[in-house]
């Protein structure tokens, strides 16, 4: 058993008979009053997000986990096929396990966390950043550069970033995986 001390990001525990895994916390200790922890959990089944707010001291039931790298192959329907990067192994895992599958291009190495107790593979983390490339922009209207103007943009995966106005389709773009933003464009 765990208490609200060992909370940190990527922390897996048991609540509400499900599994979640702490994606946001903020330790409060208000002028009055005991202190708490303010968290947002997601669950690593349904993918749904949920605020809770333990007091101090309570405890929690931590999910002992291991990370893996793991290798995506292709997407099936709503499966997504991994494969082990050190055993060779292959897993499959629903779109809900995934944080931002449309961002996912084939090739691409992720950490995979597994619990210890079932080997059940229970989230996946992307890479802080990913490269990819633009499928189709519109041109960049002269003259329109004063403010940070930006355009969507259609990326090899399917997914639609803002860009700035100088990105021409076939121009490779850095993404921050967490908001799905553009970072820079990559010079080849």
């Amino acid at each position: 058993m765990a208490s609200t001390s060992d909370i940190r990001n990527g922390l897996c525990i048991k609540y509400n008979h499900d599994i979640y895994k702490i994606i946001e916390f903020l330790h409060v200790k208000p002028g009055k009053g005991p202190a708490f922890v303010r968290t947002k959990l997601k669950s690593v089944t349904t993918g749904k997000v949920v605020e809770n707010t333990f007091s101090a001291g309570h405890k929690i039931d931590e999910v002992r986990v291991e990370t893996h790298k793991f290798q995506f192959l292709y997407q099936e329907g709503e499966f997504f096929h991994f494969m082990n990067t050190e055993d060779y192994t292959q897993i499959r895992l629903v779109e809900a396990a995934l944080d931002r599958p449309d961002l996912l291009k084939e090739g691409e190495v992720v950490t995979v966390i597994i619990n210890t107790e079932d080997n059940a593979p229970l989230s996946v983390e992307m890479p802080a950043n990913v490269v990819l490339e633009v499928t189709h922009t519109e041109p960049g209207v002269k003259g329109n550069t004063a403010t940070n103007a930006t355009k969507p943009a259609t990326v090899e995966t399917g997914a639609t970033v803002n860009v700035p106005l100088f990105i021409n389709e076939g121009d490779k773009i850095k993404v921050e995986t967490e908001k799905g933003t553009y970072k820079e464009r990559i010079k080849e």
